[in-house]
């Protein structure tokens, strides 16, 4: 068991408060959601989670323990993956060494990807916006992480792939945390743990089946 929390979270972007004391708690191994529009604070909440943005107020928890200034290379160290939505990948690399730099072996990861296989020796910069998702969370896969923290994992993938991606970070060992502009329909049947922000809030706290008797 694992678990990350946010407790009465600011963040800070010059002038502007994007976190207004938000507070959640992702346990683990399962899945928890972040729902918000763009502009909601759900990608800063996830990106404060992994220390890739500092709070200027409340603290992160990791297991107990209080690590707000531990610096993100270090919660990753320690077993901690952020798969942000842009730039998640070595453009430059093809993609057999964006996955050899995490792990020399990758069957695994071409498992859950086979479409990546014949693309081996291609550049990431070159692929689609789907393919260099596959890729991206091809790495985390490998990483083998106590705690996965993915904002949009499907983002321009197939529906096909997009479920199959769904299916696989739900059957993680690890506290997987999603940031998603909203419920993906994969996991509407699935346990997981729900939160929506809105500007910078946390307005609903509950399981997913919670969130659409309160969606109507």
């Amino acid at each position: 068991m694992t678990t990350v929390s946010l407790r009465h979270a600011r963040v800070r972007y010059g002038p502007v408060e994007a976190l207004h004391g938000v507070t959640l708690a992702a346990p683990g191994p399962g899945l928890t959601l972040l729902l918000g529009r763009n502009g909601s604070g759900r990608t800063t909440a996830l990106r404060a989670l992994a220390g890739a943005v500092p709070l200027s107020g409340g603290a992160v928890v990791w297991d107990g323990t209080d690590v707000t200034h531990v610096p993100a290379y270090e919660r990753a160290r320690r077993g901690m993956c952020l798969v942000p939505e842009r730039q998640a990948v070595f453009g430059s690399l093809t993609v057999r060494e964006n996955l050899d730099l995490v792990a020399p072996g990758h069957d695994a990861a071409l498992e859950a990807y086979p479409e990546l296989r014949p693309l081996l020796d291609r550049r990431a910069g070159t692929l689609s916006g789907g393919e260099q998702r596959m890729l991206a969370l091809s790495r985390a896969l490998l990483a083998r992480a106590r705690v996965v923290l993915i904002d949009e994992p499907a983002q321009g993938m197939a529906p096909a792939v997009a479920a199959r991606t769904y299916e696989v970070l739900a059957g993680l060992r690890a506290c997987v945390v999603i940031a998603e502009q909203r419920l993906p329909p994969a996991l509407r049947d699935r346990q997981a743990l729900v939160y929506e922000l809105r500007r910078g809030t946390v307005v609903f706290a509950g399981e997913a089946g919670e969130l659409r008797r309160y969606l109507g």
